[in-house]
């Protein structure tokens, strides 16, 4: 009787046990999304404007979305209230780095933005925030920035005053580069190495949906050609950087200087543990060396220059914007001194300009994507472990659930009486990102973004060249890792500051 009475309590038990599991089962769905090919899943789907593509799809499968890109499982956020769940509620979940082909061989894998989430990354970032990002050595570069934006001044007015067509686009590009290569690599060497086209093809490669990442064993076949690019990149990189560390070594610019660059910095921690309570932790070597500075060069090096050049693209088309900004930097500086970096926080309304800004052109309409660490249901949706997640920050930026019917416009009054910042905290402006992952330059970037806004728009008053109407701008853009304008902007200055 016993052994009959077992076997029922089983059968039972297993009936029950399969009944709750297929209940589980039901319940661990994945967020709905168009359907895949073989091979290449919806990799067909992205085109040339990713960021485009995503939010059309996004209108039809919704905020949360399921992609196979590849043979990696995605899933697509393309709103505020998404994004918090994602950056915010399971941030720890989301915190970890893809494992990408270029970030690998060209070494950013070691670096702060793409290196997976760990001890490693910890220790990485708090030695970054610490020691070349913190507010003393922000401030330690002001005389710089004020020293390189006043000879942009002089040239400009060279340029007002022979009514010549300026290239914003090359002219901004030049001072965030030359400022760049003076933080990085110091007076003595930022003028020595063209690293702009290197930059610019790292950014590139960086940006490009490389089939390597995707349908991994498509990646020995190389038939994008990306991956001989990225080896090429790689070596010169690498070459240029190895060149300026030695010559750091054997002239080091020592501590005493209030220019002291990030290399020197790093140099003098070379071979300490990067946790300095925890003497097991990763040291400081050559390669990490090289993964910062090449983080620091890639963060740096065109985003505050594409900021700004689509700051004064949408002000040219807005006359009305324009006035008002110079009207603030009349009224709060006056018209007989140049703008210090003192006087940026009185500048309330250019604050509500660069975030409309940042609202319609985010640095990275796709923010650097991020991987799950452990299985997730968010908003009743099985979110798998190692998905790779893609915030569409372009996308979120456009949301009329947020801002109303007129997402389109230029409109800067969006933010009078908001508590809405750039800093990652309020999700319906992320173009920095949020969370564990969110950029450390933060404050350097707006600091540079603003302060040469403010320069430009109060020295000068800005005309489109040839009789050139706002509504004829060119604004397309052009995808990457960045998105900058597609072509240069050209415009004509007047020098509007009295003596």
């Amino acid at each position: 009787m016993f052994p009959l009475t077992l076997a029922i309590f089983l059968l039972l038990l297993g009936f029950i046990i399969r009944t709750f599991m297929h209940k589980k089962e039901r319940k661990l769905v994945l967020p709905p999304g168009p359907p895949s090919l073989p091979v290449i899943g919806n990799i067909h789907m992205l085109g040339s404007f990713p960021h485009r593509a995503l939010e059309n799809l996004a209108k039809k499968y919704g905020p949360i979305m399921s992609l196979r890109l590849g043979h990696v499982p995605t899933i697509v956020v393309s709103s505020s209230q998404t994004a918090e769940l994602f950056l915010k509620t399971h941030d720890t979940v989301f915190a970890s780095r893809p494992t990408f082909q270029a970030a690998k061989i060209i070494g950013m894998s070691r670096g702060i933005a793409f290196s997976e989430y760990g001890p490693y990354w910890r220790s990485l970032k708090k030695l970054i925030t610490s020691q070349l990002l913190s507010a003393s050595k922000r401030e330690s570069f002001a005389p710089m920035r004020k020293e390189l934006v006043g000879s942009l001044v002089q040239s400009l007015k060279k340029a007002a005053v022979a009514h010549e067509v300026v290239d914003l686009s090359e002219k901004v590009g030049k001072l965030i580069e030359k400022s760049t290569r003076r933080m990085v690599f110091g007076r003595s060497h930022y003028d020595r190495f063209d690293l702009k086209a290197l930059i610019e093809e790292t950014l590139n490669l960086m940006g490009a949906f490389n089939l390597a990442d995707y349908v991994p064993y498509l990646g020995a076949l190389d038939l994008q050609g990306l991956t001989s690019r990225i080896k090429k990149i790689g070596k010169t990189l690498d070459v240029v950087l190895e060149n300026i560390i030695q010559e750091h070594e054997q002239i080091p610019s020592g501590p005493q200087s209030c220019e002291e660059d990030f290399i020197d910095m790093l140099l003098s921690l070379m071979n300490q543990p990067m946790n300095p309570h925890d003497e097991n932790s990763c040291k400081i070597d050559r390669i990490v060396i090289k993964a910062i500075i090449i983080d620091m060069i890639m963060a740096t090096y065109d985003t505050s220059a594409i900021s700004i050049e689509w700051t004064i693209s949408e002000l040219l088309r807005h006359p009305r914007v324009m006035k008002l900004v110079q009207d603030e930097l009349e009224r709060v500086i006056g018209m007989n001194r140049m703008v210090e970096e003192t006087d940026l926080a009185n500048l309330t309304y250019l604050s509500m300009v660069i975030k409309e800004s940042f609202r319609l052109h985010p640095v990275a309409p796709l923010l650097v994507p991020r991987e799950s660490m452990e299985d997730v249901e968010i908003n009743g949706y099985y979110i798998p472990k190692k998905s790779r997640v893609i915030i569409n920050s372009w996308a979120i930026g456009r949301d009329s659930y947020v801002w109303s019917d007129n997402v389109e416009e230029f409109y800067p009054e969006r933010f009078i009486n908001s508590n809405i910042d750039l800093k990652g905290r309020n999700f319906q402006l992320i173009p920095f990102g949020s969370g564990r992952r969110g950029c450390p330059g933060l404050q350097l970037g707006l600091t540079t973004v603003t302060y040469v806004l403010a320069q430009l728009l109060h020295c000068f008053d800005w005309v489109l060249p040839n009789g050139m109407l706002p509504n004829d701008l060119d604004m397309s853009e052009k995808f990457g890792l960045s998105m900058p304008r597609a072509k240069h902007l050209l415009a004509m200055p007047t020098y509007r500051l009295l003596g």
